[in-house]
């Protein structure tokens, strides 16, 4: 087995990417073989913030391929009493196959577990980016539309780590539009700005980012929303909520683009970023794209540890 690790979509080549959306693609439609890759294996499965959908896609997917996992919280283990994460990686890596960690921190304290050639470290979310669900979003595209090039993508809100995914993946696909109309002051990372450009403009397609929602796009594919109180933060303005007011989406947009579909990360609050006609609405494919977390899980998992196959 070789270990491989996704702390960042960045650590995928062109082609393994797509290997991996297209592997889960695969799991999603029923068409993969379920050969229990994993059998043998251990994953732990660390999580010191909040999940539903991550944390179960990642327990069943590992479960699913054979493996057998190890649950840790986030009072579990003695970096609470002073251990150094070195230390903890160190100690994981003799034990565990494959670490799946959700820290809603510093990206680089997983960068510290991965340097190692015996255990594969995979990001279930840092403040930074969101790596398996950018995945899962790209999974969920090509579920729908049968392809990832060409599309047109609308993102609306709060450009944090699921905002930084979808810019870091979908780029990567020729001839794509995304969007992202977010709100003054919470738009993307300069950093992840400046790499999801140059991967627009290296693989021929374009990424735009407002801090309005006039004149929007006049073809969209898909709509894209998250909620905007990402986990594990909070935000120092007390009246953040009338800077993003404007960035609703609602029926509105599909008055000029009714075939579009809609997406949300979840968890949602109706009402907020989202009005409940549109995610429990036929455009929504929300929950299609849940179910995809575990069929991403899957594909990760399986690339981690035996890379491309066939």
């Amino acid at each position: 087995m070789s270990t491989r690790h996704l702390i960042s979509t960045d650590d995928l080549t062109d082609d393994e990417l797509r290997y991996v959306v297209d592997l889960g693609e695969e799991f999603s439609a029923g068409r993969a073989v379920l050969d229990r890759p994993l059998t043998g294996q251990i994953a732990g499965i660390y999580f010191r913030k909040t999940s539903t959908r991550t944390r179960t896609a990642f327990s069943a997917g590992a479960l699913r391929l054979g493996a057998q996992i190890i649950a840790y919280g986030p009072d579990d283990l003695q970096l609470n009493t002073g251990e150094t994460t070195e230390d903890t990686g160190q100690v994981f890596s003799r034990m565990l196959d494959v670490l799946v960690a959700r820290t809603a921190g510093d990206p680089e304290e997983m960068r510290g577990w991965a340097a190692q050639d015996r255990m594969s470290v995979i990001n279930a979310m840092s403040s930074v980016e969101h790596p398996t669900q950018g995945i899962t979003d790209l999974v969920t595209l090509k579920r729908r539309f049968g392809k990832l090039e060409q599309l047109r993508v609308l993102y609306v809100g709060e450009g944090n780590n699921s905002a930084a995914s979808i810019a870091l993946s979908i780029t990567r696909f020729p001839g794509v539009h995304l969007e992202l109309r977010t709100p003054p002051g919470y738009g993307l990372r300069p950093d992840v700005a400046a790499r999801a450009a140059a991967h627009a403009q290296r693989c021929g397609s374009t990424i735009v980012e407002r801090h309005d929602m006039a004149d929007l796009p006049p073809e969209l594919d898909a709509v894209y929303t998250t909620r905007w109180q990402t986990t594990g933060t909070s935000k120092p303005d007390p009246n953040w909520r009338d800077v993003f007011a404007p960035f609703q989406v609602n029926a509105a947009i599909w008055q000029d683009h009714p075939n579009a579909v809609f997406l949300h990360d979840l968890p949602a609050h109706r009402g907020e970023e989202v009005t409940a006609d549109v995610l429990d609405g036929p455009a929504s494919i929300a929950f299609d794209q849940a179910e995809n977390k575990l069929h991403g899980a899957m594909a990760v998992l399986d690339w981690c540890r035996r890379g491309i196959v066939g």
